[in-house]
């Protein structure tokens, strides 16, 4: 009975936003695999089954518990170091790992991993996180997955997960000093990624994003034909299965990388105003649970949730409109993929769950 009146004290607005945009997503789909559809149903039925079930798990004690904090961090690390090593490769990168009838990015679980760590780290060292030996570690704590997914290549994902860090130190509070000494380390660390990380391939993208008109049918070709598809749409889009770069696999990864280019084709200006505005309503949900939050560590894990949402949804979007480089990254609730889905899902859950324990 406990279980039936906290469930119905679920702010539904997020989960209602999934449904919506997720139904929205899938109307793209179909054209390209209609194993997509019912692949993707499923995922939303375990991601909804993730939300209840992690709304209402303790999450105060779990945090607290340090074989779960120190022990999820390890696990996701050590995930990554078996990506890296298997001879498993999908589309160029390592990035998943394959268990016959089912692929799963490790990434993913880095970022809850890293998510967890850094909110008991920062929790117990608030009033000192700026000093310089906290900041190093947490620093460290942060770059071990970045380095790793950077290595299988996965910029995108190495790129959130140094988000997360820096989001956690702005919660933090800023000392200025310390500030510009982080960039000057951003700076020597970005050096260091592109002389000895990043793939050819990538390194070409992001001189393609300097120059987006340059080789039209090579490296800027998903761009161009990103930029095609959203341009051509008009206010009210082509139509449900209209959309001519979509329906004729013009536009590349339609389902993932470029979904909201799929999307806007169809949907037009229109379907892109009710998109951007539903994320906007879920992120000052976020933020507003977040502040009415009880603990300093639940504060930390929804702003660091909501660091992840934020910057996927600006990287993927600023990519299909060529203002950011393209790096892979999944649109959260829309893109096709269940790694993402399901680690979206756990942060959902535990900020309902911090919602739930914040109204009583």
């Amino acid at each position: 009975m406990k279980f039936l009146n906290n469930l119905k004290k679920i702010d539904w607005v997020l989960v209602g936003a999934l449904a919506m945009l997720s139904a929205m997503s899938l109307s793209v789909l179909a054209p390209y695999d209609s194993s997509f559809f019912s692949k993707q149903i499923i995922w939303y039925a375990a991601g909804f089954a993730i939300i209840i079930f992690g709304s209402q798990l303790n999450w105060r004690w779990l945090l607290k518990w340090p074989v779960f904090k120190y022990g999820f961090y390890v696990l996701s690390v050590f995930l990554l170091l078996v990506s890296n090593i298997q001879s498993h490769v999908i589309r160029g990168s390592r990035s998943w790992i394959s268990l016959g009838f089912l692929q799963f990015e490790p990434a993913e679980f880095a970022k809850l991993g890293l998510i967890f760590l850094l909110a008991s780290f920062f929790t117990s060292k608030y009033l000192a996180a700026w000093r310089s030996k906290y900041l190093f570690s947490s620093l460290g704590l942060a770059l071990v997955p970045a380095l790793l997914t950077a290595i299988h290549p996965d910029l995108g994902s190495s790129i959130i997960i140094m988000s997360i860090w820096v989001g956690f130190i702005l919660v933090g509070g800023v000392n200025k000093k310390r500030f510009f000494i982080g960039l000057l380390v951003f700076v020597v660390a970005a050096v260091l990624v592109w002389s000895f990380f990043l793939k050819e391939y990538q390194r070409e993208r992001l001189v393609a994003f300097l120059s987006p008109q340059s080789d039209p049918l090579g490296i800027n070709y998903n761009v161009i034909q990103a930029k095609t598809a959203i341009g051509s749409a008009g206010f009210w889009g082509k139509g449900y299965g209209q959309g001519t770069q979509t329906q004729f696999h013009f536009l590349p990864e339609a389902q993932t990388d470029f979904i909201f280019a799929a999307f806007s084709e169809e949907w037009g200006v229109f379907g892109d105003i009710v998109m951007l505005l539903t994320f906007l309503v879920i992120f000052y949900k976020l933020m507003d649970i977040g502040l009415r939050a009880g603990s300093n560590s639940f504060k930390f894990l929804v702003f660091g949730g909501s660091v992840v949402l934020l910057v996927q949804v600006v990287i993927n979007i600023g990519s299909n409109v060529g203002l950011v480089p393209v790096t892979g990254i999944t649109l959260p609730f829309v893109s096709y993929g269940g790694s993402s889905i399901l680690t979206i899902a756990i942060l959902i859950g535990i900020i309902q769950h911090i919602k739930l324990e914040s109204s009583r």
